[in-house]
């Protein structure tokens, strides 16, 4: 009798323990839910992981990708609101609405802050190079507002931004200077005089140079050069940045590596800025094309092959051509500071409609619906080994 009573008063001890435990492991399984492994956690020890933000980001509309962008990138870089052409679209008229967002949502997030781009050809404003008469200007009025502008934007962040692209693709690829009004008014000193200029605005903040193509021979080659007539003169430049507008065919692996370690050779970081990897083939194996009316409805329905979405096996090419630069990222993490996918989810990604408007591409590791693609799994397992 003395056993039962005895047995009796265990039992619901036994059940309160094991009711316990279950409800244990049932929260731990909610708090593994609610904090998955993440990009930036995984590659905090290797080098930054950095996304590109749009303006409906940056002011709040797009809530879904952006919660993407809190949860697995430590880096951000504007994609367009902070180029020359938007922040003094009028001589001496500065807006920097959108640019403070930008700056406050990367210092509210612990993000570290890249800023794209100082000079850049593409998106200059056209006053910068006209006076009142509409003549072009002298050499000392555009250095004037060169420095002026540096020194405006670059003052207007200083402490705050880490980085900038200084000069954005002026070589070309062969090698030699793009032919751009900056280097039609002031040859290739442009670029020396702004680097010399943020370099003076904020000189804590890191200075690049940034360029496409560089896995070609040529532009590896001018670029190498061009930083190294820099180095000799004294103007501080801290890195390059590659873009890694990368397709399935192109560029070659070993190209892009030879192109790194010729870079880091300089005593510069490496930085593989504005990556995606398109889908979809290259118009420019076709020029003959568009010739005819008909013939431009044909040429854009198979230069937009996958409209409804992606075939299995391209989705595994996808995979394999990611993974394939990622472990060259992760064999020289030595040298690359940071990687940076240009947009969050593949829906506001600019391949969608380059260079054939209308078209639909996958270039980027979260889809449309913000959802992340096997990819990201893989590349957090690659980055565990």
């Amino acid at each position: 009798m003395q056993f039962r009573s005895t047995l009796h008063q265990f039992i619901p001890v036994l059940i309160g323990f094991i009711c316990l435990s279950l409800l244990a492991c049932s929260t731990s399984g909610e708090s593994i839910n609610r904090n998955p492994v993440v990009l930036k956690d995984t590659f905090q020890e290797k080098f930054v992981m950095g996304t590109a933000l749009n303006a409906w980001q940056i002011t709040g509309r797009d809530t879904s990708s952006i919660q993407i962008a809190k949860e697995h990138f430590s880096g951000i870089v504007a994609e367009n609101i902070m180029k020359s052409g938007r922040i003094q679209p009028r001589e001496g008229e500065f807006n920097f609405d959108l640019a403070d967002q930008f700056v406050e949502f990367g210092e509210e997030n612990n993000m570290q802050i890249h800023g794209h781009t100082l000079i850049w050809h593409s998106q200059a404003p056209r006053w910068f190079f006209t006076d009142e008469e509409g003549n072009e200007v002298s050499p000392e009025l555009l250095t004037e507002r060169m420095r002026k502008h540096i020194y405006t934007v670059v003052g207007r962040y200083k402490g705050r931004v880490h980085s900038w692209d200084v000069v954005n693709e002026a070589i070309l690829d062969d090698g030699s200077y793009r032919k751009s009004k900056f280097h039609q008014i002031l040859g290739k000193d442009f670029i020396k005089l702004a680097f010399q200029f943020a370099h003076e605005a904020d000189p804590d903040a890191e200075l690049y140079y940034n360029d496409f193509s560089m896995s070609q021979a040529g532009k590896r080659e001018g670029v190498v050069k061009m930083v190294k007539e820099l180095q000799e003169e004294g103007i501080r430049i801290d890195g390059i940045g590659m873009q890694g507008h990368i397709s399935l065919e192109h560029p070659e692996i070993e190209a892009f590596e030879k192109s790194m370690l010729a870079f880091s050779d300089l005593g510069v970081q490496v930085m593989v800025t504005e990556l995606d990897l398109s889908v979809l083939p290259s118009p420019w194996r076709n020029r003959e094309a568009g010739a005819n009316i008909s013939d431009n409805a044909d040429y854009e329905d198979r230069m937009n092959p996958y409209k409804d979405g992606l075939p299995d096996s391209v989705s595994q090419a996808f995979d394999k051509r990611y993974l394939e630069f990622f472990e060259l990222f992760l064999k020289h993490q030595d040298k690359v500071s940071r990687v940076t996918l240009w947009g969050v989810n593949d829906s506001n990604s600019w391949k969608n409609n380059w260079p054939v408007r209308g078209r639909k591409d996958y270039p980027l590791l979260f889809d449309r619906e913000n959802k992340a693609k096997p990819i990201v799994e893989k590349l957090i397992n690659l980055a565990k080994q």
